[in-house]
């Protein structure tokens, strides 16, 4: 069996190889001048992206240990996870005061997959079980959420002419969204459902690999992978729904000055 530390040796070169990856990744960026819609460059945030991964798992690799050892540090960290996922999802969704919003989503979609595991037995409440588990179902609905609250916002902002019209034929303001955000915000379900369909002929995801790495047989491995993928597809399937409703009724918006009502939610 191959050992984790034969394929990937923590040493000077690998520290090399990441600093040429990161430079490579921004200078691209840069040349290609790589931009969000507001004219915002993305190399520098691929730089400070990258600083603050190599950062934030020197942390997790010290905290790991001492957080696993008790229930409430446990769920201390878990809560920090969530916290940071619905920052980060809600500020790339808007700028505005609605950005907490995102926590609807992100918790509908893996609260019940958690709490399933844990009542039926299939993930125990132990931090070296739990924590990688809940943080990939919550990596996975913070990646749905961004997706889909970003295109039905766009979705509503560029054909808000539709959206009128559709309320001028009698349509309910939340019904008149739904019609013209849908098919954009369905779209964030797409690289799920593409890793699902290609695994094991395109790519072999980390759950594999890791098992097979910790000494797992190739069947336990491919069972915990089928796992991860089913139980992320469910989770995002949830939290695109929940994203697709709370911006129909206005909740989650862009609008500089919020508006009191569900109903002056989609513009800028």
């Amino acid at each position: 069996m191959l050992a984790a530390a034969v394929l990937l040796p923590a040493n000077a070169t690998l520290g090399a190889v990441l600093a040429v990856l990161l430079a490579v990744a921004v200078t691209v960026a840069a040349l290609a001048r790589l931009a969000d819609g507001r004219e915002r460059g993305y190399a520098r945030a691929i730089a400070l992206a990258g600083l603050r991964a190599a950062v934030q798992l020197a942390a997790v690799s010290v905290l790991i240990g001492w957080v696993v050892r008790a229930v409430p540090l446990l769920l201390g960290f878990l809560l920090l996870m969530f916290a940071v996922a619905v920052r980060t999802a809600g500020r790339r969704i808007t700028d505005n005061d609605t950005w907490w919003w995102a926590a609807v989503p992100i918790a509908a979609g893996v609260l019940p997959v958690v709490v399933a595991l844990l009542l039926t037995g299939l993930v125990p409440v132990k931090g070296i079980a739990l924590i990688p588990v809940t943080g990939i179902l919550i990596g996975g609905a913070l990646t749905a959420t961004v997706l889909a609250g970003r295109r039905a916002l766009d979705e509503l902002r560029t054909r808000h002419g539709e959206v009128e019209a559709a309320m001028a034929l009698g349509f309910l303001p939340r019904d008149a969204r739904l019609e013209i955000a849908r098919p954009a915000a369905s779209d964030a379900l797409l690289p799920g459902l593409d890793q699902t369909r290609t695994v094991g002929l395109v790519t072999l995801p980390g759950a594999f690999v890791g098992m097979l790495l910790g000494g797992a047989s190739p069947l336990l491995a491919g069972v915990v992978q089928l796992f991860v993928l089913v139980a992320l597809m469910a989770v995002q399937a949830v939290a695109v729904a929940v994203v697709l409703e709370l911006v129909a009724r206005g909740l989650l918006d862009r609008s500089r000055t919020r508006s009191r009502t569900l109903g002056g939610a989609e513009g800028e």
